[in-house]
């Protein structure tokens, strides 16, 4: 693939963690936390450029997002996290994201799947993992690679899985693997495994930066070679289909029902708050322009007084709004579910999951929709220049527009159709 990346270097874990972790600030509220997010636009706006050449954000930022707690936003307390709530981080999600989507996917996609750390792994692989000082950030990649090979109890790790954003200030890896030996011509679906490894049995490739968009995102491959893990760092699970009918280890450890939902909604809202913030950045960019620019045609006045460059504006405006409400009510809908659920009510379902990710899906196509028209109106000099920061949108844009799990969801969509007629998800 690349070139192996030494840049980041491992942090050395503790094998005698306290239980539970001090919490940094005990009292920190999530408007707090969003107010110290929106004070670092500025500084993200400025650096977009050296985060692409780089191709991730720098150890600065990375240590300014780390004393705001931003990381730990989702993090049961009992490890040293804040514990918010999932609309929350999805507000944190886009206001990084204004500043710099390339910021705010390796930002969010290292920092959300503590959730998944803390709802599906059992407590002795959650405790080794915060380890002494709750530093846990991790990339997941939901797509199999590689293989997993049994031996004993103990499991061995094995292969290359691309696109693992937020990589570079990550303290683990969670993937999901096949169990080896796997028939692709049985024509069955393979076994599948989730697992999640320590920085020092993985190694991030110098492969990522030559994508249209995103180049900032930190979205390198990682390697395993042959590393053990032991099999209660190994589950057998399908994230596409996660059952919590009867609760969770998250749910049983630490009391919160967030810790026992499903994924595919919150997946995908991750993806969409992203371009949430990266379709407000656009509408940030077009308003400081237009008003140094005439029209071309008369009259000949500053582009902000046209009834042209106001009426996309506008629709930008109607479109981005409602994507971003979207998002949070997914938020808040799946906060609903997974309480209900731990309260005895009627489990969080199938339907319910891909429901969700059906409503972020269309929050991003309307996010998608917003730059489109706004770089169009923008004009080329502004939207198709290098160096330009709406060029860049409209790139991460692109990639975001090619990207399986967010607005090509036809897949998805057909499962819930086949749900809703209450067939199986895949044939």
């Amino acid at each position: 693939m690349g070139k192996k990346n030494t840049t980041v270097a491992a942090k050395p874990r503790s094998s005698a963690p306290r239980q539970p972790l001090p919490v940094p600030e005990p009292k920190l509220t999530p408007n707090t936390m969003i107010a110290r997010a929106e004070a670092m636009v500025p500084d993200l706006l400025e650096k977009q450029a050296e985060t692409e050449a780089r191709t991730y954000y720098s150890e600065d930022t990375h240590e300014a997002f780390r004393k705001a707690g931003f990381y730990r936003a989702l993090q049961p307390r009992r490890y040293g996290g804040y514990e918010f709530d999932l609309p929350t981080f999805y507000k944190l999600a886009m206001t990084i994201a204004r500043g710099c989507p390339s910021t705010g996917w390796c930002f969010t996609l290292s920092a959300a799947h503590v959730v998944h750390l803390a709802s599906l792994f059992p407590e002795e692989v959650q405790t080794a993992a915060f380890g002494d000082d709750g530093e846990f950030r991790a990339p997941l990649r939901a797509l199999p690679k590689g293989s997993a090979t049994r031996a004993g109890r103990d499991w061995t790790i094995d292969g290359t899985w691309d696109f693992c954003s937020g990589a570079p200030y990550s303290t683990h890896f969670m993937g999901t693997t096949i169990v080896a030996p796997f028939d692709p011509k049985s024509g069955k679906l393979p076994d599948l495994v989730l697992f999640v490894l320590p920085r020092a049995q993985w190694t991030m490739l110098n492969d990522w930066g030559d994508f249209i968009g995103f180049r900032g995102s930190g979205s390198h491959s990682i390697t395993v070679e042959q590393q053990k893990a032991s099999a209660a760092a190994v589950l057998p699970i399908r994230m596409h289909d996660v059952d919590v009918s009867r609760g969770s280890v998250g749910l049983r450890l630490h009391g919160n029902p967030m810790y026992a939902g499903r994924y595919l909604g919150f997946f995908g809202g991750e993806l969409a708050s992203i371009m949430v913030g990266t379709a407000r950045a656009a509408l940030d960019e077009y308003e400081r322009v237009t008003p140094k620019k005439m029209t071309t045609f008369p009259p000949i006045i500053p582009r902000h007084l046209s009834r042209d460059f106001q009426l996309p504006l506008g629709v930008a405006l109607g479109m981005v709004d409602t994507a971003e409400a979207t998002v949070l009510r997914v938020g808040q809908l799946y906060m609903e579910y997974c309480r209900r659920g731990a309260e005895g009510g009627a489990p969080f379902s199938r339907e319910e999951d891909l429901r969700l990710h059906a409503m972020v899906s269309h929050a991003g196509r309307l996010a998608v929709e917003a730059i489109n028209l706004i770089a169009r109106k923008a004009g080329a000099t502004t939207a198709s220049k290098n160096g330009q920061r709406l060029q860049r949108y409209l790139r991460d844009m692109l990639t975001y527009h090619s990207h399986h799990e967010s607005t090509q969801f036809e897949a998805h969509a057909t499962m819930l159709g086949r749900v809703r007629f209450g067939l199986e998800m895949w044939e």
